[in-house]
């Protein structure tokens, strides 16, 4: 007999718009506002984020260059490249997002992570970003938005702004239009 196999997709949800304001601040109260504010601004992976390096950053042009991303299986971390080949991307940030990071950098201008763990130094761990978002929506009385809804409220917010779907699905290194 065959076996059928049930995928449950998640709903999609995205980040209330009126709570925006609420949850950077919630953000810069933990300490944490440049890499949320970064998220929100990008739409990158968590494990994207858990990998980024100052040297994946350019000032001049204000772009982060996604080569990598941090992922677990079984307890063991591995960086490898992401999930797929468009998912290697250069993403713009936005002025404020800049500088932010600058602020960031100088807090710890000797270390190559753009967000190391205040816990080792070393590169986050995505599933301790996923528990700093909880906290923060916990904060603000915000239930059930995943972190991995930033990266939807990113590209629903870029559409609302009038960018066309198909530079909005290269944003969040989507392989087609179709999955934004």
């Amino acid at each position: 007999s065959k076996s059928l196999i049930v995928i449950d997709k998640k709903e999609m949800k995205i980040l209330p718009p009126e709570q925006v304001k609420a949850y950077l601040k919630a953000a810069s109260v933990r300490g944490v506002l440049p890499l949320f504010y970064l998220e929100l601004t990008s739409g990158l992976r968590k494990g994207e984020i858990a990998a980024l390096l100052w040297s994946d950053y350019d000032a001049q042009t204000q772009t982060i260059h996604v080569t990598k991303q941090y992922l677990f299986y079984n307890g063991q971390g591995t960086v490898s490249p992401p999930k797929s080949s468009t998912s290697v991307r250069y993403v713009s940030i936005p002025e404020e997002a800049a500088k932010l990071l600058e602020q960031e950098h100088a807090k710890h201008p000797k270390n190559p992570y753009m967000f190391p763990s205040p816990v080792t130094g070393e590169m986050y761990h995505p599933d301790a970003i996923v528990k700093i978002h909880r906290k923060i929506c916990k904060d603000i009385g915000l239930e059930n938005v995943r972190f991995h809804d930033l990266r939807h409220s990113f590209a629903t917010t870029a559409l609302q702004c009038g960018v066309d779907v198909k530079t909005v699905s290269t944003m969040p290194g989507h392989s087609s239009a179709g999955s934004t």
